[in-house]
């Protein structure tokens, strides 16, 4: 099984902000969507019990055990001993494999992350009054917000359009509000407030919304947890991804499929579905020998491997792009012919990652004599097109498509490559029956 990295945001809010009540909600939104969603909640307090399935783990941790795991019919847990307090970065990478992971509490963690402001507490009124003279200030989001802080206690009046925190009362003044002079109350809300990495906000106090819009933050209702999870479907769940083996047909220098001809005592395509399929939201085969392929139905009971046959008469590299692009149900493909023996799964996700963080259309993998197509990743939305209009021209080389002024294509050069894939290799195909013997050969010598 090959470990994904999760996507993860933060949501953070002051103590009886609804950070929970509002996960809780959206989690569920997003679980209704099919999504595998993982959570992490964050104490700041130290010494917190988990009771389930009781409080065995308590006492087995009084006992001096350093990590314990309490298992239960569809539940686990883990607790561990560690020097300090551990990392957000740290939990994220140990939970892979989630569309998304949501974070509760880590406001310093550096994940793009979800302010929470209610009008119901008077700690996100003071901070939704803050930020919202800030905003009008035009002060930066890295600004130190304590001196600012001070002068919104003193005033007493701050910008909100009533004076109020949206019907939930006055915000108090200086006198009115114990330690409010005190330098380290000023800094305790300073360092409670938005910063570069809010993406966007929920409230329902109207100077947040305010503040956003000023900081061109995205401001969201505080009821509204599928409009949250609208938002976090767009930009940060885990695009899926759709995995095509290129099979074609008969090879004339190998007399046969590419696909059947036995590699290490099978044919070489279960190979490829086994090294890519973990890593597949959808897995196709394209093939115009369909017929000949039926067995893999029966070999891998627990996969739905479709196959597809070619959309053109036609063969060559490009006509061939297009009937996967086509095929795809999934905005993200990976296309891999099926005689790169040594495809690499982790490759196919390094290339997601880079096209989700790049914004490209195509993420090929480079060196000096050009692009390797045959083991890359495209965005169908943008590609598709550009592929359809080339192969109606008569074109076939998938070379001449990365030219397209429209399409946006991220080199991934071979220093990339080789931190995803330290031993290589991973582009070696085998277009006769002796390059095959010699690299099957190789493969069993390991």
């Amino acid at each position: 099984m090959i470990d994904i990295p999760s996507p993860a945001v933060a949501v953070v809010g002051r103590h009886n902000s609804g950070k929970t009540t509002l996960i809780e909600r959206l989690i569920a939104e997003l679980v209704g969507r099919g999504l595998d969603v993982g959570s992490i909640k964050h104490h700041s307090h130290r010494g917190f019990d988990i009771d389930i399935p009781g409080k065995d783990s308590y006492r087995h941790r009084a006992a001096g055990a350093s990590e314990t795991v309490i298992a239960a019919p569809g539940q686990v847990a883990r607790i561990k001993t560690v020097e300090d307090e551990v990392e957000s970065s740290e939990l994220v990478r140990s939970m892979p494999n989630h569309d998304i992971i949501v974070v509760e509490g880590y406001r310093k963690s550096g994940l793009p992350t979800i302010e929470i402001m209610r009008s119901g507490n008077e700690a996100d009124c003071r901070a939704a009054r803050l930020f919202v003279k800030a905003a009008r200030e035009g002060l930066p989001l890295t600004t130190d917000f304590t001196q600012l802080g001070r002068a919104v206690d003193r005033a007493g009046d701050g910008a909100g359009r009533d004076g109020a925190c949206d019907g939930a009362g006055e915000m108090p003044g200086a006198g009115e509000v114990p330690g409010a002079s005190d330098y380290s109350a000023a800094a305790d809300a300073a360092a409670k407030m938005p910063s570069t990495n809010t993406v966007a906000v929920v409230t329902d106090i109207p100077d947040a919304e305010e503040a956003a819009a000023l900081y061109g933050i995205p401001a969201i209702g505080l009821e509204d947890a599928a409009a949250l999870a609208d938002f976090l479907s767009e930009h940060y769940v885990r695009p899926r991804v759709t995995v095509v083996i290129q099979a074609g047909g008969e090879s004339r220098r190998m007399g046969q499929s590419k696909a059947t001809v036995p590699f290490a005592g099978r044919p070489l395509i279960c190979r490829l579905v086994e090294r890519l399929s973990p890593v597949a939201d959808e897995l196709i085969i394209t093939t115009n020998e369909a017929d000949k392929l039926g067995f893999l139905h029966d070999m891998y009971p627990d996969l739905t491997i479709r196959l597809v046959g070619d959309a053109y008469a036609e063969r060559g590299a490009l006509p061939g792009l297009y009937t996967a692009l086509a095929a795809a149900e999934n905005p993200y493909v990976a296309v891999v012919a099926c005689d790169m023996v040594f495809a690499s799964a982790r490759l196919v996700v390094a290339e997601a990652l880079a096209m989700h963080e790049s914004g490209a259309d195509v993420v090929a993998p480079s060196n000096k004599h050009g692009f390797e197509p045959m083991h890359a990743m495209y965005r169908k939305e943008g590609c598709l097109g550009a592929v359809h209009a080339r192969t109606e021209r008569g074109e076939k080389r998938v070379q001449s498509f990365f030219d397209d002024p429209a399409v946006t294509v991220l080199p991934f050069n071979q220093d990339r490559v080789l931190e995803v894939e330290p031993r290589g290799g991973c582009f070696i195909n085998a277009n006769t029956p002796d390059e095959l013997a010699r690299i099957e050969q190789s493969y069993l010598g390991e």
